[in-house]
């Protein structure tokens, strides 16, 4: 592995980008000022931050320790999914159903077949991935299901007055719902390799990995991203649909 130098002039260098934005933004009037610098400050904090915390974990190498980052993480997921609810009952139980459940599911396959190790350096940076992409998929599941009740509620009242249960008048804002969250990854695995070559593969063939070796790690990756949002968003969706009828299977207004 070559190693890998980013100088304090580099990162310097590079902030002129971000004020370029902040000229456009400016230029046209787009009102995103106040956003993006907060956007740029909070992304070098977090990040240094997060940075500092991961040395000493990987250091330290502690099995409870990793179990403690990979359930902040799982929760932290879950409270992000739930403020893209738009309100939804019980979002934040929901959500961490989901993300929890495709998280544990994904690492007990991964390191049980030996593709992975239960080490910090392995395991934290893979439940990332894991919980970002499945909370991209609440978040899209949650706001497709909202607006699809809404446009629908005449459609699905008049099932409703006919005797179909909450479960048949939404079945099809279920089924949209689920695929609306698994298109996002479903479009990636496309383009992978043809317009972009993914972080995981980018960063392992940056610090002189085989490029075969980078590609079949991301091949495992991109498998198992639309596992994880497959569960996600099946998970998320049967259990959302609920929260839009009362006890008495009535559409709550």
């Amino acid at each position: 592995m070559h190693n890998l130098i980013v100088s304090n002039t580099a990162l310097a260098l590079t902030s002129v980008f971000v004020l370029f934005a902040l000229w456009i933004g400016y230029k046209q009037d787009l009102g995103i000022a106040k956003s993006l610098i907060i956007a740029t400050i909070r992304c070098v904090v977090q990040l240094f931050v997060v940075g500092y915390v991961l040395k000493y974990v990987f250091k330290i190498d502690n099995w409870l320790l990793t179990i403690c980052l990979i359930l902040i993480i799982i929760f932290n997921g879950a409270y992000n999914a739930k403020g893209r609810s738009n309100g939804l009952a019980n979002a934040f139980k929901i959500s961490l159903t989901a993300i929890a459940t495709s998280t544990i599911v994904i690492l007990l396959v991964l390191v049980l077949d030996g593709s992975v190790k239960f080490i910090p350096s392995q395991i934290i940076p893979l439940t990332g991935m894991i919980v970002s992409n499945s909370m991209v998929a609440m978040g899209l599941c949650f706001r497709t299901m909202s607006s699809m009740f809404k446009d629908r509620r005449s459609q699905i009242m008049e099932m409703l007055a006919l005797g179909a249960t909450p479960m048949m008048a939404s079945k099809n804002i279920i089924r949209d719902s689920i695929k609306t969250g698994l298109q996002p990854t479903i479009d990636t695995a496309k383009t992978v390799g043809l317009v972009a070559l993914p972080g995981m593969m980018s960063g392992m063939i940056f610090a002189g990995a085989d490029p075969v070796l980078a590609i079949k790690y991301q091949i495992m990756v991109t498998f198992m991203l639309l596992g994880i949002t497959s569960i996600s968003s099946i998970i998320g969706c049967y259990m959302g649909y609920k929260s839009f009828f009362n006890r008495y299977a009535q559409l709550i207004n």
